[in-house]
């Protein structure tokens, strides 16, 4: 799950194998109206956060069409996503220049942290949509997430109080970063779930979703941001699951 998703760069989230997801193309709806002007128009995409799921996500939109610019906090990070297969045609640039020139910006930092650095942004985000993959725990003593930052609210709440004139929709969030990119490598089908104040700004991030491989039965609309504190509070389940299971790919879904 994200920060990675689950928070973005804890040792959970780093798998010994390191192969890179296989590139997609781009899933439209089916028997959906074509996409709007808005959705024709924001393929420039910045993503905060050149870690595991970071670097997932741009791989695959990257390859979906999309033009995405990495956000790193060190230019070193540039060099290591370079060495793990990162696409040349994907470029890399400070956090603040990726929001600055990004339509829509994704934020794929550590939750814990996000809310402090991101309203750093305000003025490179005003008028974005920002879409929150991050989940905002404090680390367990062995490195998986433990509890959450905000009880009784949510990462996306708070996020969307201190940027008003960004619209986020909180998503991507309740699943390990390799089903993001990949979600038919599961058995059954998964569920991704969708918070937001702004319709028009879910429906491009549902189009978003269909690039990444999502079909439009396994998108879950749950209405506005504060329903974020509902799929932000799945977290607490994740450690005991990977305690038992280990490291392998699962995401939290309705059953239907």
């Amino acid at each position: 799950m994200s920060p990675g998703a689950w928070p973005v760069a804890t040792s959970w989230q780093r798998p010994q194998a390191s192969t890179p997801p296989p590139s997609r193309s781009c899933h439209p709806f089916p028997d959906q109206p074509s996409p709007s002007k808005e959705q024709n128009t924001m393929t420039t995409i910045g993503i905060l956060g050149a870690g595991r799921v970071g670097s997932n996500l741009a791989r695959t939109l990257a390859a979906a069409g999309h033009d995405v610019t990495l956000g790193y906090r060190q230019p070193s990070e540039e060099a290591a996503a370079r060495a793990a297969g990162i696409a040349p045609s994907i470029r890399f640039a400070d956090q603040g220049t990726t929001a600055r020139r990004a339509d829509i910006v994704i934020n794929a930092t550590p939750g814990d942290t996000a809310l402090e650095r991101l309203t750093k942004f305000q003025t490179e985000l005003a008028g974005k949509i920002l879409i929150d993959v991050s989940n905002a725990t404090h680390d367990a003593a062995d490195g998986l997430p433990g509890e959450q930052c905000y009880p009784g609210s949510s990462l996306a709440e708070h996020l969307q109080q201190a940027l008003p004139a960004t619209r986020v929709v909180k998503t991507l969030n309740t699943m390990l970063f390799m089903v993001m990119t990949a979600p038919d490598s599961l058995s059954t089908p998964p569920t991704v779930y969708l918070s937001g104040d702004d319709e028009q700004a879910k429906k491009v991030v549902a189009g978003l979703l269909a690039d990444l491989g999502w079909q439009p039965d396994w998108i879950e609309d749950l209405g506005d941001i504060t329903t974020a504190r509902a799929t932000e509070a799945l977290i607490l389940l994740v450690p005991h699951v990977l305690r038992r299971r280990g490291f392998q790919p699962f995401a939290v879904s309705l059953a239907r």
